[in-house]
């Protein structure tokens, strides 16, 4: 029978630090790939509070491979302050991948991670993104691909299957387990055909978390510290990924690491300067004219937190420039 002292050593918290690929990781609090989001500077604000690690949006390999000049000076920009950093990557072809991933291991990346979730018809047609869940082998020769091209560790995040009923995700994580010389894995467990909705099977989660012999990650409706604990300790996973959720409330990473009182919201001036902190970081990102619509896609987030409603968030995305989106906030 186990004695008080070892049966709280055997409890984990996402607070605990681990290793993942060899690269260490001072805890389980990670920022989700955010595709179309997560650049460096988003990135870099969840490592300012508190983030383990964290993951790129996600890019394509084919941009990569041929240089694309936009995809390699701006997706795969890598801050000092944020490592341990993964960059995503997506595609269907292995020697592209190959060559990608070499590219990213010279941009600076810990690890390289591979996008075999996303529902996007665009991505799907060219055989990528959740397509992969249908063709183990070929996802299994991505992974190895990516492995052999950068020299560092791969993890692959992907969803449970394409349509309801359908468990292809978990054939497919068996065969990168066995077969695809990978890191770990992260399982959204929806289904493709849900996006970012409908309860989320953590039952399977849990089945792959007992059954594989790497690390499994977790991420699907994690919008709150509470959901979050409640999913890490239901599947067992060796992790939790932040994504939506954290969007507008990096606070997020700092409850679920103890470092925030769940019950004490940020304040209205706690929200303002943090909103100030990104429209600074975007503007350095892409310049200041780039920025006024680029910030677009960020204002409702802090304005939603402030209390704001649709109006107000649809008024501050129409807004000419930074100035008056600002004024419109109330800053």
């Amino acid at each position: 029978m186990n004695t008080v002292a070892e049966l709280v050593t055997d409890k984990r918290s996402l607070t605990d630090s681990w290793t993942l690929g060899g690269v260490e990781i001072p805890n389980r609090v990670v920022l989700a790939p955010l595709a179309g989001i997560g650049n460096w500077f988003v990135r870099l604000q969840a490592k300012r509070f508190g983030a383990g690690l964290v993951i790129s949006e996600m890019v394509s390999s084919f941009a990569v491979h041929y240089r694309n000049e936009r995809t390699c000076s701006e997706l795969l920009r890598i801050h000092p302050d944020e490592h341990p950093v993964s960059v995503q990557l997506f595609g269907h072809d292995p020697d592209v991948m190959a060559s990608a991933a070499e590219r990213v291991a010279q941009a600076g990346a810990d690890l390289i991670d591979l996008n075999m979730g996303c529902p996007v018809p665009k991505v799907c047609k060219t055989g990528a993104g959740a397509a992969l869940l249908e063709d183990p082998d070929r996802a299994v020769a991505l992974a190895r691909a990516a492995r052999s091209g950068s020299g560092l560790p791969v993890t692959v995040k992907l969803r449970s299957g394409q349509r309801p009923g359908d468990q292809s995700g978990a054939k497919v994580a068996r065969a990168l387990a066995e077969r695809g010389d990978v890191a770990g894995l992260c399982i959204h467990p929806r289904h493709a055909s849900q996006r970012h909705s409908g309860a989320p099977d953590y039952e399977l989660a849990k089945t792959l978390v007992d059954e594989l012999p790497i690390p499994v990650l977790i991420s699907g409706g994690l919008h709150s510290a509470e959901r979050a604990r409640a999913a890490f300790e239901q599947t067992g996973a060796a992790g939790v990924l932040l994504a939506r959720g954290s969007l507008g409330n990096p606070w997020l990473f700092e409850q679920l690491l103890e470092r925030r009182d769940e019950a004490q919201p940020p304040t209205k001036q706690e929200i303002l300067a943090e909103l100030d902190w990104v429209i600074e970081r975007a503007t350095e990102h892409v310049g200041r004219v780039r920025a006024s619509r680029y910030l677009r896609k960020f204002y409702p987030w802090y304005v939603e937190r402030l209390g704001g409603g649709r109006k107000l968030q649809a008024d501050v995305q129409r807004a000419p420039s930074i100035e008056a989106a600002r004024e419109l906030i109330g800053g």
